[in-house]
């Protein structure tokens, strides 16, 4: 929505209202107090760090969840009398896709025009500059899909009943930029046609495309304006300044060496012909667009698939005939943690040292230095479910290198975070690499690509780039590496693993 069609609606004119709701879990207040009104055709994000309580407030907006105190009115409706006509008018894209993975494209968006008692014949010219794109693919399970397939896939599932109001909660966490971008694209689009668009984010590029923004800070809103004077006025939670280290001067012995690998599905090759190297002590990054091969050549690197050609050494170790000295010699860390969500703080601790093979007095000793470095003392007891999320990333990591092995794999460690959440982890990051401990990593953030000693970009399981930050920016004639990965990635032909 333009600014000037902001300013022309009157304040009386609202589609969303919210005055005073507040939501307790317990002892702890998720939402105190919260009131805002957002206006017809416009893009208003919620913004604020793990926690804040922006998926409580969306929660209760679709009348999934009843507020303790407070009202509020969605298109002219009140959300606890009228929800089952509110549930008619609005989209909603939760945290976590909202799509059944063992159903087909093309299922999915059947099932969810059905709910809403229509086709997708009915409604198919809303969803058609979307869905077209993934159409080709709709007869392959929504499980099987690549990141940015899925939130294609998950947007038109909102849409397909025609929505006035679509509630989106960070709908691009895990996609890779071009998708991102493609994405927010498809949302102005969207506004265009008359669609409100509520939408959290912990991407602060995607915040500046909001019309206007509210910053929400342990339940409570602190502020609303338009994107640069919010940004500005909650610099150091919103963006807080990079971290400083120096070049890596010495290069060391490479940990991890790998010549032409290559891995094929049948007639499909997902990782092509790769060769690079990993020095001691290095931040390694390994970029790509969602199904550039990322994904598929980790897992051959951390002995969990079995390359169809090539060579591959990982501390040593040769990952097609050592396969289990490698998983030994590492860390590992998922874009799904691997932590156990039912087991308390000290328990996850221990399990995952027990099975490295420490000793239990070295357990106990280390346990407890690491919780105090943590500042996690107090939550020792705590079940990992009950932890935000930045919180449980930092002990994820921290356990994946607990019994300091040479490299840690890092898997989009940091999706879905928010900027001093991510800032923080990315110091536990260096001092790892200080220890001497190697860190090979993949982002979709392209500030955290900064951070690398060195860059591999990855597109069509090939890759096209492999030199320092500074240098691909020269190289490509670019100011940031978000410029150069744009360049390389649209060049892409294939749209999934």
């Amino acid at each position: 929505m333009r600014k000037d069609k902001v300013d022309s609606v009157g304040a009386d004119k609202f589609i969303v209202t919210v005055e005073h709701v507040s939501k307790n879990y317990g002892k702890v207040e998720a939402l105190k107090d919260v009131s805002f009104s957002v206006k017809p055709g416009e893009i208003f994000g919620l913004i604020g760090p793990d926690g804040a309580g922006k998926s409580t407030l969306f929660r209760i907006l679709t009348t999934l969840l009843l507020a303790d105190r407070g009202k509020a009115v969605v298109d002219g409706l009140d959300i606890v009398t009228d929800y089952k006509e509110i549930r008619t008018k609005v989209g909603y894209m939760p945290g976590r896709f909202s799509l059944y993975q063992d159903l087909s494209v093309e299922e999915n968006l059947k099932f969810f025009a059905t709910v809403f008692h229509t086709t997708i014949q009915e409604n198919y010219d809303l969803v058609k500059d979307i869905y077209q794109q993934i159409e080709p693919f709709k007869k392959r399970r929504a499980g099987a899909l690549s990141g940015g397939m899925k939130q294609k896939l998950a947007l038109s599932c909102a849409l397909i009943h025609k929505p006035d109001i679509l509630f989106l909660d960070e709908p691009t966490t895990g996609v890779d930029p071009v998708s991102r971008k493609e994405f927010w694209q498809m949302l102005r689009h969207l506004c265009d046609l008359g669609i409100t668009i509520i939408a959290s984010t912990p991407i602060m590029d995607e915040a500046r495309q909001c019309d206007r923004i509210a910053f929400i800070n342990h339940g409570q809103i602190h502020g609303i304006d338009t994107p640069e004077k919010i940004l500005q006025q909650f610099a150091a939670i919103l963006c807080p300044p990079p971290l400083e280290r120096d070049e890596l001067r010495e290069k060391g012995t490479p940990v991890i060496e790998v010549d032409q690998l290559t891995k094929s599905f049948g007639r499909f090759t997902a990782v092509d012909h790769i060769s690079f190297q990993v020095n001691r002590g290095e931040i390694f990054g390994f970029l790509g667009a969602n199904g550039a091969g990322k994904t598929t050549a980790m897992r051959m690197l951390c002995g969990l698939s079995k390359p169809t050609s090539g060579v591959g050494k990982v501390g040593g170790f040769d990952i097609f005939r050592e396969a289990e000295m490698v998983k030994k010699h590492i860390g590992y860390m998922s874009q799904k943690f691997s932590l156990y969500e039912d087991l308390k703080v000290w328990e996850n601790i221990r399990l995952f040292a027990g099975i490295y093979g420490m000793k239990d007095q070295e357990i106990e000793q280390k346990t407890n230095e690491l919780l105090e470095r943590l500042g996690f003392s107090a939550e020792r007891n705590t079940l990992v479910k009950s932890l935000p999320l930045g919180w449980k990333q930092k002990l994820a990591f921290s356990v994946s290198i607990f019994h300091e092995p040479k490299i840690v794999f890092l898997d989009e460690p940091t999706g879905g975070v928010d900027p001093a959440t991510r800032r923080q982890f990315w110091e536990l990051i260096y001092q790892a690499a200080d220890r001497g401990i190697t860190v090979f990593v993949t982002t979709h953030y392209m500030d955290e690509a900064e951070y690398c000693n060195r860059i591999s970009i990855m597109v069509d399981g090939q890759i096209k780039a492999l030199d320092t930050p500074a240098n691909l920016k020269k190289q490509f004639n670019a100011e940031t590496m978000d410029d150069v990965f744009q360049q390389l990635a649209r060049h892409a032909v294939r749209n999934a693993d």
